[in-house]
């Protein structure tokens, strides 16, 4: 398959700055990331020199970019590599994301990776002016007819994760209502809503689910956890009892309005196990979290250009190849393992086939 369903179109995304650039995997996840930790200013390998652009939020969100973050850092350990990051900062315009991907080649990176689809007409401007140099983009797609021969595009079935928790979200609920919250309304993320809304029905067909999205395009649905705690509290206030959020760093606030909304309501995590670096408050409240695995995307990559075979077009981490998929940190979720697992071994099988769209 040459080509995915573009995504929308992005009017804004966090600034980046250049700096010198944790985590380690777990079953099924990525651990709390090491964020006392700065890997590219401490590497001094002979290895691939690898250019990290980080998605809105930045390094610190406790979710997609620290996964990105935790598969950069195991990379270089073990291919004895060295790196450069982007920042992020407030306001951005197209080029400034393509500045910073050309300065990380005009540096020396031999692998460029942008995470997040914003990503995607960038590196698809300044990929052909480097055509000695990798590049890949997480959850990216070719904006053109033209293909590019030195681009991977790294994507992932939200919808099937998604579709894990939506069985965990419905069979865990007590009052009927469960609640979605999405970062920004837009193709990317409605995957994860209709995923999570086919789960829950599986589960039980007579479930109902309260949708709700932080922004319509804007990308600072990302990084708001005000935003993220509004949009659950509503929810929580119609009487959803679970919440599962795609939302980036607005997700903290859902966690947060689990825990006002007091004994018995959940949150759900994304791309990483949340539970690993919730608070202490907000531990007993997150029910699973659905993984998605960039840190796994981000570590191919660099491995595949390590070993001069680099990935190029697309590559879709599924629940077959362990790209997606759901974390029992808390236990929460134990009583109910084999059922989710059952509902896993179809969608793997073809038995279930999981709606991309709401």
């Amino acid at each position: 398959m040459r080509r995915l369903t573009k995504f929308s179109a992005v009017a804004a995304v966090a600034a980046l700055a250049l700096a010198g650039c944790g985590g380690s995997d777990s079953d099924g996840g990525t651990d709390k990331p090491s964020a006392s930790k700065d890997v590219c200013k401490t590497a001094k390998g002979d290895g691939p020199k690898i250019g990290l652009a980080y998605d809105v939020g930045g390094r610190g969100d406790q979710s997609f970019n620290d996964s990105a973050y935790a598969g950069l850092e195991k990379a270089v350990a073990d291919f004895d590599a060295t790196c450069i990051e982007g920042e992020a900062t407030d306001g951005e315009a197209e080029s400034a994301r393509e500045d910073r991907l050309r300065n990380f080649a005009e540096n020396g990176a031999t692998a460029v990776i942008g995470v997040g689809f914003a990503y995607s007409e960038s590196v698809n401007k300044v990929a052909p002016d480097f055509p000695e140099v990798h590049f890949g983009v997480i959850d990216g797609f070719d904006p053109d007819t033209t293909p590019n021969d030195n681009v991977a595009y790294l994507g992932f079935a939200e919808e099937q994760g998604s579709f894990l928790v939506g069985v965990a979200a419905a069979e865990k609920s007590k009052s009927g209502t469960i609640g979605f919250v999405g970062g920004v309304h837009n193709d990317l993320i409605k995957k994860f809503e209709a995923g999570y809304v086919a789960g829950a029905k599986a589960a039980k067909p007579d479930i109902k689910v309260e949708v709700a999205y932080i922004q319509e395009s804007d990308l600072k649905g990302f990084g708001d956890p005000a935003g993220g705690k509004a949009a659950a509290t509503g929810e929580f206030d119609k009487g959803a009892d679970v919440v599962y959020h795609a939302a980036g760093g607005s997700g903290s606030g859902v966690f947060d309005a689990a825990v006002d909304a007091g004994e018995g309501k959940f949150a759900i995590g994304v791309d990483s196990d949340q539970y690993l670096t919730a608070t202490d408050a907000q531990k007993p409240h997150i029910l699973t979290s659905m993984l998605k695995r960039v840190d796994t995307a981000t570590y191919d990559f660099v491995k595949s250009v390590d070993a001069g075979k680099a990935l190029v077009s697309y590559t879709v981490y599924d629940l077959k190849a362990d790209g997606v998929g759901y974390s029992t940190s808390g236990g929460f979720v134990d009583d109910i393992a084999t059922d989710i697992d059952g509902y896993k071994a179809k969608i793997i099988s073809g038995e279930i086939k999981v709606p991309t769209k709401p």
